[in-house]
């Protein structure tokens, strides 16, 4: 496992993601306080400890396409928590119009705290 520095606070991010929305992996970046390092937050999603309940499924490509390969368990898996949560996942995407967290700025000060 890889103990990068900065995953703790990628995760913390990606919970305060409310049920029923969605982020990009460059917003997540961006709002961890860690500009232009998307990629790492896609690998930082892959290291989650097993006793953690971080919401990695509600993390999207930015046009708002699931990462995973159409058709994957994984996609399937995550189109299927997605559902369970009245997000609409047509054509393995997510409209992010509908969809996407826009963070007020109470959310900012408190949820995401570093």
């Amino acid at each position: 496992m890889s103990h990068n520095p900065h995953y703790k606070q990628i995760w913390q991010t990606v919970c305060a993601i409310p049920a029923g929305k969605v982020a990009s992996y460059g917003q997540i970046a961006d709002l961890a306080g860690l500009p232009g390092r998307a990629r790492l937050v896609g690998k930082s999603l892959g290291y989650i400890p097993s006793d953690m309940n971080v919401p990695w499924y509600r993390v999207l490509r930015s046009s708002g396409q699931l990462a995973f390969p159409k058709g994957s368990e994984q996609a399937m898996k995550q189109t299927g928590l997605l559902q369970d949560e009245n997000v609409a996942v047509l054509s393995h995407r997510v409209k992010l119009a509908s969809f996407q967290w826009q963070p007020t700025l109470e959310e900012m000060l408190w949820k995401l705290q570093q």
